[in-house]
């Protein structure tokens, strides 16, 4: 399968730089042989590894701010939590994967490329709220808005950002979801271009800052940690 991959453009140069470059390069190969083996990506998407995925991943990490801990949700072939865990190494990085098949994958893919800024963690977001806190939360093809919401602000602190990526429909997502925005209390919701002269059409993010949970959230949660009072029995 990776006989397919074509040479990467010449932007990838400018993208991945660095160490970065070689890891890029040997991630491709990875997708493009293993990654279609194991049904992680379509043998199709094979001739369009660098610009579909590789550059249009790389380029949200201009949203991403500096020293952050990342989270990945549904990471799959570790797109885009991979990609942005090469270009970016001052971030840190967990790719959270329920299947498998996948995670299995994407260790593999990080002791290869020797990332030491990346955890695998097996799991669904719901598992892990109120266990794991991050400032950003990244996802790709996952789910509409409104579910990748209730899935990823209970994973990030107060002022975390939210970086959907998405395409064509990011408007529509956006407005369809504004009920759950309000009821969600996040600070502020919107569109974020990123990539401009880098890859064409450019990405469009969703960025949803995350504010501090609405009281009744909070009052359903000190519910649940007061310890029941004891039954009494008749008579006592």
């Amino acid at each position: 399968m990776s006989d397919q991959l074509p040479e990467p453009p010449e932007v990838a140069r400018e993208v991945f730089t660095g160490e970065a470059w070689s890891r890029a390069e040997a991630f491709a190969e990875l997708l493009a042989g293993p990654g279609v083996v194991r049904g992680l990506l379509g043998p199709r998407e094979v001739p369009r590894i660098w610009d579909r995925h590789l550059l249009n991943c790389a380029v949200v990490a201009e949203a991403v701010p500096e020293d952050v801990r990342l989270v990945d949700i549904g990471s799959g072939a570790g797109l885009p939590g991979l990609v942005l865990a090469i270009v970016r190494p001052d971030i840190s990085v967990t790719l959270l994967e329920p299947l498998l098949r996948r995670t299995v994958f994407l260790q593999e893919c990080v002791d290869s490329l020797k990332l030491e800024n990346v955890e695998v963690l097996r799991g669904r977001a719901e598992e892990f709220a109120g266990k794991r806190e991050f400032d950003v939360a990244s996802a790709r093809a996952v789910a509409p808005l409104d579910r990748l919401l209730s899935w990823a602000l209970p994973l990030l602190r107060e002022g975390g950002e939210l970086l959907a990526m998405k395409g064509e429909r990011a408007a529509e997502e956006l407005a369809e979801a504004e009920a759950q925005l309000r009821s969600s209390g996040v600070l502020t919701a919107e569109l974020v271009s990123v990539g401009h002269g880098k890859v064409e059409p450019h990405a469009t993010l969703i960025r949803v800052v995350a504010g501090r949970a609405p009281e009744r959230a909070r009052q359903a949660s000190r519910r649940k940690d007061r310890a029941p009072r004891p039954k009494r029995a008749r008579g006592q």
